[in-house]
């Protein structure tokens, strides 16, 4: 086939989706069928339909057919985060805030002012952090069930940080890392970045299947498990102690490195012992404090085998050489002085709140979350589409996220995210209750 008639075919698909005479949702015909259809190779047809979905026009779906993608949903919608239409009510990225914040960081800034070492801020601070604010949030772990050293803590620029400069640290391109089916997608776009070979482990109602996960580690050389074994985003599980406990035996037995995503751990109250409290030796521990005290305070901290801060501390010198001393200091003294404690309490309670009120305005439909996540799962009707759906709310001034961003395997389920924490009690209400009418009408009509 010509190379003129192969992208005039590409052409031609292309105009009639951004046209509208190939409706979103629709279902194109099999590579097969295209190829008889415009008379053309097989291998053809495939590059053709490979090209549209490079160009973001189609979705190919595993077992069920390419698709017309709804293109009024931005490429990147839910990794990126893009800027909401003014009045728009976003429920695609989390923002918890709480009342009375902005005078605790006045408060704060006048305190660190009339502080004896003000001058120690101005200056270039060690790659890890200054040892008292190690010790300050070693302190803070240690109320979480963490025992650590100090000098076992690296503090970086939020929890996205300490998962790069972890990934930068210990792994190497091509390697293999395990990942759930449906998993944060700040993770992904690492491993794109790095060149990282993810591979997807299925999930059941309490966390990833590990029957699949120790297949994969006797078949393949996995050289990490990146995991959220408390508060899972964007399905909300918590895994129990036995599978913790099998989990670290797996990761024993074959060799890789845990990476134990913390971020949202803050909300479950009374959680069986993080996985670095049980194996520290074998677990890098990341998290931060963007979501429990303020996502603008970018804070976070890797906990880490001493074998591995040196390397640690060289990617934090690469890339930001250290995290800036005068918002380390403020979340510091709030640490110490019980302020983030009682953020978390007064956020627990919020999310609780929240996800009451998406259980009232939702009930019926079947959602998947915990009772205290600032974030609830929809899983839709097979022959429902999550972009058309996600399109109808965008009309309506509501932003959600679909499976899209969430998912690492070849199959990506029809399903949406709603994110719960970035807008008031009243404006979620009634959010709520038009994400019902327009799901009911469009998904499960």
């Amino acid at each position: 086939m010509a190379a003129s008639r192969y992208k005039e075919l590409v052409d031609a698909l292309a105009a009639d989706i951004r046209a509208g005479r190939l409706a979103s949702g629709a279902r194109l015909p099999t590579h097969r069928g295209l190829a008889a259809r415009e008379g053309i190779a097989l291998v053809t047809a495939t590059r053709v339909y490979a090209e549209l979905e490079a160009m973001g026009l189609v979705s190919r779906e595993q077992g069920r057919g390419t698709f017309v993608r709804d293109i009024a949903v931005p490429a990147g919608h839910g990794i990126d985060q893009q800027v909401v239409a003014t009045g728009a009510v976003d429920l695609n990225f989390n923002y918890p805030s709480l009342p009375g914040q902005s005078d605790l960081l006045r408060q704060a800034l006048r305190e660190v002012a009339t502080s004896g070492d003000l001058d120690s801020l101005l200056r270039y601070q060690p790659h890890s952090g200054r040892p008292q604010d190690r010790a300050s949030i070693a302190r803070h772990l240690r109320r979480r069930g963490i025992a650590t050293d100090a000098d076992r803590i690296l503090i970086a620029n939020g929890a996205q940080h300490g998962l790069a400069i972890t990934v930068m640290a210990t792994l190497n391109a091509g390697d293999v890392v395990a990942v759930d089916a449906l998993t944060y997608p700040g993770f992904k776009v690492l491993a794109h970045a790095f060149h990282l070979d993810l591979e997807p482990i299925p999930t059941t109602t309490g966390g990833p299947n590990l029957d699949a996960l120790e297949k994969l580690c006797a078949t393949r050389p996995v050289r990490a498990i990146y995991t959220m074994p408390t508060l899972h985003n964007p399905l909300g599980w918590v895994m129990s102690p036995a599978d913790r406990a099998r989990l670290i035996g797996i990761a024993r037995q074959h060799g890789p490195l845990i990476i134990e995503d913390a971020s949202y751990a803050y909300l479950a109250e009374d959680p069986p012992p993080p996985l670095v409290a049980t194996a520290p030796d074998i677990t890098v521990y990341v998290s931060g404090l963007s979501k429990s005290v303020a996502t603008g305070l970018r804070v976070g901290f890797v906990v880490a085998p001493p074998s591995a801060v040196p390397s640690l501390e060289r990617a934090i010198r690469a890339t930001t050489w250290n995290t800036p001393a005068l918002t380390t200091a403020i979340v510091c003294r709030w640490l110490d002085d019980g302020t983030v404690d009682h953020l978390e309490a007064q956020k627990r309670d919020d999310a609780r709140a929240r996800q009451a009120l998406a259980g009232q305005e939702l009930a019926g439909l079947p959602l998947v979350s915990h009772p205290s996540s600032y974030f609830t799962w929809l899983p839709l009707p097979d022959d429902a589409r999550a972009d058309r759906l996600t399109a109808a709310l965008a009309r309506r001034h509501i932003s959600v996220t679909t499976a899209e961003p969430f998912t690492t395997s070849t199959h990506t389920p029809q399903a949406i995210r709603l994110a719960l924490g970035s807008t008031d009690l009243d404006t979620l209400r009634s959010t709520l209750r038009t994400v019902r009418q327009v799901a009911v009408e469009d998904a499960y009509a």
